[in-house]
């Protein structure tokens, strides 16, 4: 009997490669969501603005392009419910329904879902693709979330941009290259054996 596992075809994402069950799927969402409030912890100030670095928005995307669109955006959903519910797992121990940064999270839905989608579709499997993923993921967060912050902290959209989005490219672009790595590499892996 082989042990071997199948090549991955277009059409799956790395989580199809675990055996197929509804425990593995809520285990996967639940892990999802707990994998984004972990990295949330991981949190600089940024001076200036309300808004920290934190890892959420790499965790978001890696959620969506490992779990696919349908997964991901459960695990996200998962996220933002219970933390909006009043567990501290926002960025910086947060919670509820106040916070200027909650559009962020409600764009992480969005961008796990389109990333796990283009994933699906292959997306993850080239460094350059991935960058593009990772990338349009960002952009997606960006387009919620800074106009959520220019509302909920009373600034106008250029002060919103400058608070909320300008001081986290070069930390964006960083967390593409990581993914570029990664994602691409464990899909080789994979395929080797």
């Amino acid at each position: 009997m082989s042990t071997a596992v199948a090549p991955a075809r277009t059409g799956q994402v790395l989580a199809d490669l675990i055996p197929a069950s509804r425990v593995r799927d809520v285990a996967l969402v639940v892990g999802g969501a707990a994998l984004t409030g972990l990295a949330a912890q991981i949190a600089v100030p940024v001076p200036g603005s309300p808004v920290p670095v934190t890892g959420q928005t790499f965790a978001a995307l890696l959620v969506g392009t490992s779990l696919g669109a349908g997964r991901g955006l459960l695990s996200l959903a998962l996220y933002a419910l219970v933390g909006m519910a009043g567990v501290p797992w926002f960025a910086e121990g947060g919670s509820g329904t106040a916070a200027p940064s909650l559009g962020y999270v409600f764009g992480m839905l969005l961008a796990a879902t389109v990333v796990g989608a283009l994933a699906r579709r292959g997306a993850d499997r080239s460094v350059w693709r991935m960058a593009g993923t990772m990338l349009l993921g960002e952009a997606i967060i960006y387009a919620v979330g800074v106009p959520y912050l220019a509302l909920a902290a009373d600034m106008s959209l250029s002060a919103a941009v400058a608070a909320g989005l300008t001081p986290f490219l070069l930390g964006d672009a960083l967390k593409a290259a990581l993914a570029m790595g990664v994602l691409p590499t464990a899909w080789k892996l994979i395929d080797k054996r």
